[in-house]
């Protein structure tokens, strides 16, 4: 498929950023959720991302969060796979960008993560610089400490006073459930969610299309 402008969506398009093996069984909840809720779910896991031929896989994903509407950040013991030499994972890209752009964001960390970053501030390596010293066997507890990276870039840390974060939320869970309650909690109000979009993110065109067809069919 040649890369063309992709036309206006017609729902709000939520992108859902993780790593996909063996969290299969996480994501599946979370895409049926959210597509029964109204949106257009953009998850590599189920195929829904959108993807041109002239773009690398990791030129797509970052160009994909560019365009979504909204990013679901899930940040995992697992780092993923897709990662250059030197470089950080995509979903770890993704996350950064969609901080950077300050897009419309969620994030859920799970429990080992969040763990293992207390425990290791605890026996003073309090930052990534002194996190690189240690080397991690990895194992499903906790595959990479790039992990607690992620998170850290989630809540906005290298801000170092508090009242000067702003989308720095990040919901932990340990159980499935806990992660589709989160989901459900925040996205099941779509009308909320487009008149949010509406209020404080004015200068999104995109956006505003979207907001003006849903008023049409009212």
């Amino acid at each position: 498929m040649t890369e063309e402008r992709m036309p206006a969506n017609k729902k709000l398009t939520i992108l859902v950023s993780s790593t996909v093996r063996g969290y299969e069984y996480l994501l599946d909840p979370i895409y049926q959720l959210l597509t029964q809720f109204g949106y257009e779910v953009w998850m590599s896991h189920k195929g829904t991302m959108p993807v041109f031929s002239t773009r690398t896989a990791f030129e797509n994903c970052l160009v994909a969060t560019e365009k979504c509407d909204l990013f679901l950040g899930i940040i995992l013991p697992q780092y993923g796979s897709g990662v250059e030499k030197g470089k950080i994972s995509i979903t770890h890209q993704e996350l950064k960008k969609a901080v950077a752009l300050k897009k419309p964001r969620w994030f859920l960390a799970h429990y080992n993560v969040v763990f293992a970053r207390e425990l290791l501030k605890n026996i003073g390596y309090k930052n990534a610089e002194l996190r690189k010293k240690l080397t991690l066997k990895k194992s499903l507890i906790l595959g990479d400490l790039r992990v607690i990276d992620m998170y850290e870039d989630a809540i906005v840390s290298q801000e170092k006073n508090l009242e000067d974060r702003q989308g720095n939320w990040v919901q932990e869970f340990n159980h499935t459930e806990d992660a589709t309650l989160f989901a459900q909690a925040q996205f099941s109000r779509y009308q909320e969610v487009e008149a949010f979009l509406q209020e404080n993110f004015r200068d999104s065109d995109h956006l505003s299309r979207v907001i003006s067809r849903s008023e049409d069919r009212s």
